[in-house]
């Protein structure tokens, strides 16, 4: 191990300073990789870190380590990326696997170790660089579906030595993929008040044409003033039928470059602001991407390069203009949009004029403070990327902030005086956010101090003072009381919270607790016997499940082993 270690050490400054090193990491699976999910894609509230990689709808493949180095970090939640390995390599690059389902054994019995020291499932360890050395083409876990993961995958991200994710297709990995992205949508935008897209001052859909070569022309538009224009695009690999996202965009106006957009590498810090590339209103009420091909204020995203006047095009009266975008994938298939353009300056019309004489203003650059009733709502500064108009309306205990169209930097604070409630109420009052086509009410993280209320949301729409005094219900689905299950490997519950959801849960056998791993997805608590916690032949079995105001149930058993 010392030797290793040694290597490890004389390796990091031979290799640290290369860029995208081809060979060095490793397919972390022993099948070809086939991807559900690109570097770079547009999610709801980020752009994906990593290459989300087929496991064929199955689960339990060998994950292997890409390339030696040593383990710098552990987590295990029970959200996001589930059960997740981090290794640092002699390169300086740290690879990550997430969402497995168990680790190797070596690791697993270290890891359980953590658990039960700290008496919870979720922990997140940082062993130090030689306590846990990884050879090359060691198996260090195996492929799950944990975590916020929507079916059976492995994530796998390459990050740099400051720790931001990196496409790994940059470093050699073989993905086939022969096909052209494609597109389904081209938008323009004026840019202020005095801009005109076919005598419209607002965002226009153009009628897209694809042409046989695979390329996309549209029809003529009229246009005046700065000019914006946005796209919904795809790309597809040869093995997989999922809409992924593309790798570059570049546009040109009249022959000249004026803006590209390039999914190499993206920082932690700056991938919330995806609601800035994206087209927020739009994807709100079509649930489609419209990606902007300009900067507007406010966005801190690096893929931006070469913009001239941020991607804006000048229309001047009675010209002809050309504005062309090239999309392309990793492996350089690209797909051109030609937009012809006529400059004409035209009257701006308007099918109506927004009402704001019923609204409240909120600045973006300024703390602004909305009351009314029992409720105050403070956008802090930098809240809002832009200065806007909100419905804000009380009416008993509801509140009212219009629809979830406008993007938000960082949440905001909605805020209840309970003053007029008694004492013993206050416990079980939360704030729910409704929507959905049922108008459920849906638990909003709620904390508490004196006679406020206070919930934190980056979502307008419609909130509600809530009660919840329904505790969580706990039910065993492989034993009963005073059974024997001494060939059982697995002791299973489930269990629910209809209202507020599950905080937190306790088990213990004969007084000792017990890991017993949450899985959010299916409501199961499930403690393995080999974990050798249980050894006694009677077992008093108490599990105590707290929801998120705070109602506990309580489950006891007794249950016989050999």
């Amino acid at each position: 191990m010392k030797h290793f270690f040694l290597f490890f050490l004389i390796s990091c400054s031979i290799y640290g300073q290369s860029e995208y090193p081809q060979d060095y990491f490793r397919n972390p699976l022993d099948i070809s990789i086939v991807l559900a999910g690109t570097f770079g894609e547009l999610r709801s509230t980020h752009f994906h870190g990593g290459l989300d990689i087929k496991t064929q709808q199955r689960q339990g493949l060998k994950v292997y380590a890409a390339a030696a180095g040593y383990i710098s970090r552990i987590k295990i939640s029970h959200f996001g990326y589930g059960k997740a390995i981090y290794i640092t390599h002699p390169n300086g690059y740290t690879t990550v696997y997430g969402h497995l389902q168990k680790f190797s054994k070596r690791l697993e019995a270290y890891i359980k170790q953590c658990q039960y020291d700290k008496e919870s499932f979720e922990v997140e360890v940082f062993p130090h660089s030689e306590e846990l050395l990884i050879q090359p083409d060691e198996v260090i876990a195996f492929s799950g579906n944990t975590g916020s993961s929507g079916g059976p995958h492995l994530h796998f991200e390459i990050r740099d030595n400051q720790e931001r994710p990196m496409n790994p297709l940059l470093f050699g990995m073989e993905v086939k993929d022969s096909k052209r992205p494609y597109v389904s949508g081209v938008f323009a935008y004026p840019k202020d008040e005095n801009a005109t897209i076919n005598g419209k001052n607002e965002r226009v859909p153009l009628r897209l044409i694809p042409q046989k070569t695979g390329d996309y022309a549209v029809e003529e538009i009229t246009a005046y003033g700065n000019v914006g224009f946005g796209v919904i695009s795809f790309d597809k690999q040869d093995l997989a039928p999922n809409n992924n996202g593309v790798s570059n965009i570049q546009t040109f106006f009249n022959g000249n470059k004026s803006l590209e957009i390039d999914f190499k590498r993206i920082s932690f810090d700056e991938t919330r602001h995806i609601k800035r590339l994206l087209d927020y209103e739009y994807f709100i009420s079509k649930k489609a991407k419209i990606q902007k091909l300009f900067i507007e204020k406010n966005n801190p995203l690096s893929i931006y390069k070469d913009a001239y006047d941020n991607g804006y095009v000048a229309i001047k009266d009675s010209t002809s203009s050309v504005y062309k975008m090239r999309i392309r994938d990793y492996h350089e298939n690209e797909s051109w949009v030609v937009i012809p353009i006529h400059g004409k300056f035209e009257t701006i019309t308007k099918d109506s004029l927004m009402d704001v004489s019923t609204k409240s203003f909120v600045s973006s650059d300024k703390t602004t403070t909305l009351s009314s009733g029992n409720f105050t709502v403070d956008f802090y500064q930098n809240t809002l990327y832009d200065d806007a108009y909100i419905d804000f309306k009380v009416g008993s205990d509801t509140l009212f902030l219009g629809d979830d169209n406008i993007a938000m930097q960082k949440n905001f604070y909605i805020n209840y005086d309970l003053s007029n409630y008694k004492a013993e109420h206050q416990d079980k009052l939360y704030v729910a956010r409704y929507y959905g086509n049922y108008w459920k009410p849906y638990y909003v993280s709620t904390s508490r101090k004196g006679d406020i209320l206070t919930a934190k949301t980056k979502a307008l729409g419609t909130y509600a003072l809530s009660t919840d005094t329904e505790p969580p219900t706990i039910t065993p689905t492989n034993f009963h009381d005073k059974k024997w299950i001494s060939n059982y490997r697995y002791l299973k519950l489930k269990v629910d919270d209809k209202l507020t959801g599950i905080s937190k849960y306790r088990a213990t056998v004969n007084g000792k607790w017990i890991l017993m791993e949450y899985d959010y997805k299916t409501k199961t608590l499930i403690h393995d016997f080999n974990d050798n916690i249980v050894k006694d032949t009677k077992n008093e079995l108490k599990i105590i499940v707290t929801d998120n105001v705070g109602n506990s149930s309580t489950f006891e058993a007794t249950f016989f082993r050999k």
